[in-house]
């Protein structure tokens, strides 16, 4: 294995990781407040997390690039305030993949709250328990399987994004090529064997994501019978 080999997919690690453990934080209050809130645009702001689902990662790419661009409000913040550019950069495929990845994460997480009894709740409050508490101690431990869920889902999807992270952050050795891009280029350059061992690599960590996914879910569905 030579270093371009290791070095890319130290990046795609370093991405999906990073994407998952942020959006982990991001998604269990997100979660929480789809699952009991009563707002009256709640639709719409759901809609808007599963976008990405849906939606081509080309066309997200695109208005991120454009975003990122110096020409417009927040590029020219970050030009002129921070002196960052988030185009073409690592923080730029970060922003991008977490984006991407959001509705991975907030949805087995939601149906996680969804499927708890309101007991769990009421039972808390009558205890005395403020909200956090309720949150963070009570509700949150009983929804590890969707949890877990939700890392493998959110970690085996970025490390398979291709259109959004070429968008945003081209191909870069060391900073944005990551595994799926290098593919593409190691089949455009007929180089195969090289192709070969990046897809291995993909194709047995997202399989061994699947296999935990079900497992869990095989296992939550034995314990609740």
């Amino acid at each position: 294995m030579n270093s371009d080999f290791l070095n890319t997919l130290f990046l795609t690690g370093k991405l999906a990781i990073s994407t998952t453990l942020i959006l982990l934080i991001i998604a269990l209050p997100i979660g929480y407040w789809l699952t009991y809130s009563k707002f009256k645009f709640k639709a719409p702001i759901e809609a808007f997390i599963c976008m990405p689902m849906v939606l081509p990662p080309t066309v997200m790419g695109y208005y991120l690039l454009v975003a990122f661009s110096p020409e417009n409000i927040l590029g020219s913040f970050l030009d002129q305030y921070l002196n960052t550019r988030w185009a073409f950069s690592f923080q730029g495929i970060l922003i991008a993949s977490i984006l991407a990845g959001l509705p991975f994460m907030v949805q087995p997480i939601q149906n996680g709250f969804s499927s708890l009894p309101k007991s769990y709740k009421e039972a808390s409050y009558t205890l005395g328990k403020s909200s956090w508490v309720t949150f963070y101690k009570v509700l949150v431990p009983n929804i590890k399987s969707s949890i877990i869920t939700g890392v493998a889902l959110t970690f085996a999807h970025c490390i398979g994004e291709f259109g959004i992270v070429l968008m945003v952050g081209g191909n870069i050795p060391g900073q944005t090529r990551i595994a799926s891009i290098a593919i593409y280029d190691e089949v455009q350059a007929l180089n195969y064997p090289a192709a070969h061992q990046y897809s291995l690599v993909l194709f047995i960590i997202s399989f061994f994501l699947l296999v935990l996914i079900y497992s869990i879910n095989k296992n939550f569905k034995m314990n609740t019978l």
